[in-house]
């Protein structure tokens, strides 16, 4: 095969972890050209896969409308002549945009009752107990694709790094302090560790540790990370709202190590290869846990509710974060920089 599609997920974490689909692919076919169809809030980590050589951007609608609004990518697709496509969590509409292009190769997951347009089914029992990179590399595996490595990679480029270097200069710090980026933000309330502690954790490793903290974030974290500078009592670097995801993956590269609760962000900065310390309450490691190059450290306590992964968004009490302290954020940052 020379031509080869895959259908990415639509979340950044997600993103993450169906990196090593890629790399697959291109071990199996070092000649291929391997191109990803996404959406768009997701191209710029895609840009950061080295075994991605292209992102095509579609946003996807749902239902029959979707399978409709498909209908001339798929002529766009066929034009390109792709000898197969692997989609990665059940789709109609991009299964039937698939199997209107004419591409001879689907491989995806049964979604009745589309199930027959595929022609590779991946084995789909089991897969709420494996971690999600597993979930997605069993695509290609029911194609006969082998799979040598299944940690998550992304590379940085030079022009982001050289850009975050910059910004950091603005604030007084530079890449040779040692710095630990903090990242506060989460997709969903139930995740994020409590704002107090955030800032107790930041002012203590500055005073105690020694180290120039960095908080990271989207637009939408500004308003937290300004509070929690403010409760801290010390000057931390924020560069939340200020970068691009390009930019925030060059910071993570750079840093000492990256704290964070399970997000996005999280699982960029490990595939990166930062060291990085994983903050986990309502979701389980072992599912959603960074499988990146540096060195790893996860927290998570047995608070009975949590034993099985929870999505009960509207839990007013968010005991499994809350049991997490900020000693025990200290001591394990201590043992992972060490």
């Amino acid at each position: 095969m020379r031509n080869i599609l895959v259908v990415s997920v639509n979340w950044l974490g997600d993103v993450v972890f169906s990196t090593p689909v890629f790399r697959a692919l291109k071990n199996a076919y070092p000649a291929a050209r391997v191109s990803a169809l996404a959406v768009g809030r997701v191209k710029e980590v895609l840009e950061l896969c080295p075994d991605v050589d292209e992102v095509v951007v579609q946003d996807e609608g749902r239902g029959f409308l979707g399978a409709m609004a498909a209908i001339p990518v798929s002529f766009s697709l066929r034009a390109r002549k792709f000898d197969a496509v692997f989609m990665l969590r059940p789709s109609l509409s991009r299964t039937f945009m698939a199997w209107s292009a004419g591409i001879p190769v689907r491989a995806g997951f049964p979604s009745a009752p589309w199930t027959f347009l595929l022609t590779h089914v991946a084995d789909d029992t089991g897969c709420d107990l494996i971690h999600r990179s597993d979930v997605y590399l069993r695509v290609v595996e029911a194609f006969g694709v082998k799979v040598k490595d299944r940690s998550c990679r992304l590379e940085v480029g030079r022009e982001a790094r050289e850009s975050v270097l910059t910004k950091l200069r603005v604030h007084g710090a530079t890449g040779d302090q040692r710095l630990v980026v903090i990242h506060t933000g989460g997709n969903w309330e139930l995740k994020q560790w409590p704002e107090g502690a955030f800032a107790d954790l930041t002012g203590r490793l500055t005073r105690e540790v020694g180290v120039k903290v960095v908080l990271s974030g989207g637009p939408s974290d500004v308003d937290r990370v300004r509070r929690i500078a403010a409760l801290s009592g010390v000057d931390p670097v924020i560069l939340a709202g200020t970068t691009t995801l390009k930019e925030m993956a060059a910071l993570f590269k750079m840093a000492h190590v990256v704290i964070s609760a399970d997000s996005g962000p999280l699982h960029v900065a490990s595939a990166v290869g930062a060291n990085v310390l994983g903050l986990f309450g309502p979701t389980d490691p072992d599912i959603t846990g960074p499988r990146g190059q540096g060195r790893i450290k996860v927290l998570r306590r047995d608070t009975r509710c949590n034993r099985a992964p929870c999505y009960y968004l509207e839990c007013a009490d968010n005991t499994c974060m809350k049991s997490l302290t900020v000693d025990d954020v200290i001591q394990t940052f201590k043992i992972l920089k060490s």
